[in-house]
């Protein structure tokens, strides 16, 4: 009974009162703890995340919002659509200036042609795929991160192991409208 008052808290309060602010913090925190990036890994990849962002929105604001971005140890997962190589090299450049990068694999895709449709349907692949995911009790769904970009699906994590990373992407390729799987997942204890 404890448990679903606790989830239920943050909207009874308000998640801008700092009662609300702690109760998300120790949500993100037990979240953290569970994944296998674990609770300074995870701070880590937050922190880098944020900064690199903070580049993209310093330098264009249409880059910061075109731009998706994913970070796991280091690695960083660049996806999204620009109308020009410049931006795609930009985003890049940009990504490998905050401090902590090991890997910047860029999937920014030039010369967007989508519609609102498109986009709207990039959405729902992403919802079915972490649904999917979620309700898998062979994957640990808290390990991956999934984006969807004209149709193709782009999924970065870390595996318990080959099998785990077979299930993930059968399950992408499986879904409706999509045209493409790209995995840049790690498989736990490799390098």
């Amino acid at each position: 009974m404890l448990i679903p008052l606790l989830l239920l808290a943050p909207v009874a309060i308000g998640a801008c009162t700092p009662v609300g602010v702690a109760i998300g913090a120790g949500a993100t925190a037990a979240t953290a703890s569970q994944s296998e990036r674990g609770l300074e890994g995870t701070a880590k990849d937050i922190t880098l995340k944020t900064e690199i962002n903070h580049y993209l929105f310093q330098a264009n604001v249409d880059l910061f919002s075109a731009v998706g971005l994913s970070v796991d140890d280091g690695r960083v997962l660049l996806t999204g659509s620009v109308e020009k190589p410049e931006d795609r090299i930009e985003a890049a450049r940009l990504a490998w200036k905050a401090d902590g990068v090991r890997e910047v694999i860029n999937e920014i895709q030039v010369n967007d042609k989508s519609d609102i449709v498109d986009k709207a349907r990039d959405s729902w692949i992403e919802t079915q795929l972490e649904a999917k995911l979620l309700f898998d009790g062979s994957i640990q769904s808290i390990n991956y991160d999934i984006d969807t970009v004209n149709g193709t699906v782009y999924i970065f994590g870390i595996a318990q192991d080959n099998a785990e990373q077979q299930r993930v992407i059968n399950h992408a390729r499986n879904l409706n409208y999509v045209r493409n799987v790209v995995s840049y997942v790690r498989i736990l204890g490799a390098s």
